[in-house]
């Protein structure tokens, strides 16, 4: 078995700010994602506990 190296890209300042606006796009559409799973499963709570 031999030893790799491994190749280390190095991002330019331009690249970075892209990685870090496609982070931020990912993180806010989780989030949005978990409210309105949260907000769907209380009204189905609410609307099953009222019958």
């Amino acid at each position: 078995m031999t030893d790799k190296k491994l190749e280390l890209v190095t991002l330019t300042e331009r690249q970075q700010k892209a990685r870090r606006n496609r982070s931020a796009a990912i993180g806010f559409a989780l989030a949005a994602l978990v409210v309105i799973f949260y907000v769907i499963t209380i009204v189905k709570i609410g609307h099953n506990g009222s019958l």
